[in-house]
């Protein structure tokens, strides 16, 4: 894997979803990271040509234990780690665009889940905080 330049611990991403562990309602933060990339593992099943048509995205999907499927996305290589040790592919994508992309439905979207500071916002939470 390429090393992005978002991997930095200044990453604006990241200190987005500091900021918004202390304020919730930070729009500024939210701001920032609606513009920023974040890293999407790319699913096992995927073909090489989900992954190289720069126009879709194949989301991975896991399922949580009792509640809705959910979407991790990652700030940085090694907070994607963390998590899914085993990711042989992801694609860098902004954030603001898969989110106005995002389905309806149950389809959460967490962004560094294992990290210090997790966000996780639900279909309707993404569509309407981040699309931008």
């Amino acid at each position: 894997m390429e090393t992005p330049a978002n991997n930095r611990p200044d990453n604006p991403a990241a200190l987005a979803l500091d900021a918004l562990a202390r304020d919730t309602e930070d729009r500024a933060a939210l701001d920032t990271l609606a513009h920023c990339d974040v890293l999407v593992p790319v699913p096992d099943d995927a073909t090489d040509e989900d992954v190289s048509d720069p126009t879709t995205v194949a989301l991975p999907v896991l399922e949580q234990s009792g509640g809705a499927p959910v979407v991790p996305v990652f700030t940085s290589e090694p907070e994607m780690a963390d998590l899914l040790p085993n990711v042989a592919r992801y694609r860098l994508v902004p954030l603001g665009a898969l989110a106005a992309q995002w389905p309806t439905g149950e389809l959460s979207l967490a962004i560094d889940a294992a990290g210090d500071h997790p966000l996780t916002l639900t279909s309707e939470g993404v569509r309407t905080l981040l699309a931008r």
